[in-house]
């Protein structure tokens, strides 16, 4: 089991290739909740998310065989980053496996660190396989994502960087895949303050590590589908389960719609981009799925901002939608001069921004004398979007919410 010695030597080992990331105290999140918030802002760190402190301290550690042998990894991203700067930077060759369906954002960033990156397999797991046969084939060193001491280590200086910077922390959250990040710094927090809340948070798609808490062994998942593509992992690891029964005091899920909530907020409110996995600790704290008091001091580990920006777009829709901001209706109109005018009157009554209008005068869905029309609007809310249909469907129109 890890403990702070531990992470106190991983710590030297990374220091000069890591960085100590802001951790900030918000005002906006903590009105919001009653609690005191200060974010961890992994965003900021080398590659956009923390795994350059795991690969750095596993690969400092590497035999002179071994780092000419070059290293092998799979990873969803985040970690292939990680792996491909922190072996360039002592000169190690490196070979990346890669989901097929991986963000290309993440792909382009892992080849431009220097990396040999192979696109392989459905999800990580398979990923995984191909590389442990590149291990076999080439005599390479693998550099597990999560289920590695060192590893686990590297990212635990993460702990430490909490506690210093905010002595009076009771609660961290962090987020959970494969659970290396959670197991890390739980070692170093509760090395450093015994008392100390540590909270685990998974996407509800991809939630393995809670039923295996609550089973009392790993459990495999047959499949994920979460947006937070950082964490999609089917289990957990080995090494990461053992100290994730000792040092983690619960662990709780959130919904593809909570963090696409969560990241929108971030961006209007906190100006910090922020991918899925990264946003579900904060995304916890703001839906309350776990127990805290007023003026408790939590601290969110955001731990990386690598999103693509297909998926940005997407998410950042889905969050407008959830908070009332954004509305997609359906509706059908007698094909006749005036009507669309008629219907823009209630439009305009209530401050409603149009984004977009489809008229349709061929659909097959409706009748020749009509036509339908599809409109996307800007909306202050959702009591403005319950008001605004409210007035529609009075004054007669049969409206269909499309988004």
């Amino acid at each position: 089991m890890l403990d702070r010695s531990d992470i106190l030597e991983a710590r030297d080992r990374v220091r000069e290739t890591s960085r100590h990331t802001p951790l900030e105290y918000s005002h906006t999140y903590s009105s919001m909740t009653g609690a005191d918030v200060h974010l961890k802002l992994e965003t900021f760190q080398r590659t956009g998310a923390f795994k350059i402190r795991g690969a750095t301290n596993r690969i400092a550690t590497l035999s002179e065989a071994q780092k000419e042998a070059g290293v092998v990894t799979a990873s969803a991203g985040n970690h292939a980053q990680g792996v491909a700067l922190a072996a360039t930077r002592v000169g190690v060759d490196s070979k990346i496996v890669m989901p097929e369906h991986a963000p290309i954002s993440k792909v382009k960033a892992t080849e431009s660190y220097g990396a040999e990156v192979v696109l392989h397999g459905a999800d990580y797991a398979e990923a995984a396989e191909h590389a442990h046969e590149i291990e076999r084939e080439e005599g390479r060193t693998y550099v597990h994502a999560f289920d590695d001491e060192l590893v686990m280590a590297g990212q635990g200086t993460i702990g430490l960087e909490v506690v210093e910077d905010c002595p009076e922390v009771e609660t961290v959250v962090v987020p959970i895949g494969g659970g290396g990040l959670i197991s890390g710094i739980a070692a170093a927090v509760k090395g450093e303050k015994p008392d100390a809340r540590v909270i685990g948070v998974q996407a509800e798609g991809a939630s393995s590590a809670a039923a295996s808490l609550r089973k009392g062994e790993r459990v495999s998942l047959e499949g994920v589908d979460t947006i937070a593509d950082g964490i999609a992992t089917r289990s957990i690891g080995d090494r990461p389960f053992e100290h994730i029964q000792e040092y983690v005091d619960e662990i709780v899920t959130v919904s593809d719609p909570e963090i696409a909530v969560t990241i929108t907020y971030l961006l209007e409110r906190s100006k910090t981009l922020v991918e899925g996995a990264g946003a579900v600790p904060l995304a916890a704290v703001l839906f309350e799925k776990f127990d805290y008091v007023d003026d408790e001091t939590i601290v969110p580990v955001l731990s990386g901002g690598n999103i693509d920006l297909n998926t940005l777009t997407n998410v950042i829709v889905r969050g407008l939608v959830e908070t009332g901001r954004y509305l997609k209706i359906r509706t059908v109109l007698t094909d006749q001069p005036g009507a669309l005018e008629r219907l823009l009157e209630i439009f305009t009554a209530h401050r409603a921004n149009i984004y977009a209008i489809h008229h349709d005068r061929t659909s097959r869905e409706v009748e020749m004398s009509d036509t339908e029309v599809e409109i996307e609007l800007e909306m202050r809310g959702p009591d403005h979007v319950d008001a605004f249909l409210s007035d529609l469907r009075e004054a007669g129109y049969e409206v269909d919410v499309l988004a």
